[in-house]
């Protein structure tokens, strides 16, 4: 890998698929360079983890449940020892209604996305297509350099 990468080969293959899974060194710091550069191009980055993360449509575009970790704590009400329900908004939702005028759109950027079903994949693969302003890039697997291939790939592979 070069020592300065300009990232425009990236941002060219993930406009034109839509969706990449990368490989990323171990030690990390170098996707920080290729989201600088998607930034530079006019998008913006909505990062989370794929740990833990439950259904992919009911998070990202429907308003959900989630019980905090209770810590031992029971409460006598109705609710039971399993804690309250909060509701949270839709996250791409969210992003995609409070985008700057300018922007190109949304770049969902998962870490960890090896916990993630080939079910899961296949509906993040097709995720662009749904939705055009939205843009999927998955961290895969680890690798020796920075890569990537369309995430379509990964699916078919397992």
């Amino acid at each position: 890998m070069a020592l300065i990468t300009t990232g425009k080969q990236f941002v060219r293959s993930l406009e034109s698929t839509g969706a990449l899974g990368l490989y990323v060194p171990l030690e990390g710091g170098h996707e920080g360079r290729y989201q600088r550069r998607l930034r530079a191009a006019g998008y913006e980055m909505l990062h989370i983890t794929a740990r833990g993360l439950g259904d992919l449509s009911a998070y990202l575009f429907g308003v959900h449940g989630v019980r905090p970790p209770h810590l031992g704590k029971k409460n006598t009400e109705r609710e039971g020892a399993v804690g309250y329900r909060y509701y949270l908004p839709p996250a791409a939702t969210y992003q995609l209604e409070n985008l700057p005028p300018n922007s190109k759109g949304l770049v969902i950027w998962l870490l960890e996305g090896m916990v993630l079903s080939q079910q899961e994949l296949q509906y993040l693969v097709s995720l662009p297509q749904k939705h055009p302003r939205i843009k999927i890039v998955v961290e895969m697997a680890g690798g020796r350099t920075f890569d990537w291939k369309p995430l379509s790939s990964f699916v078919a592979a397992a």
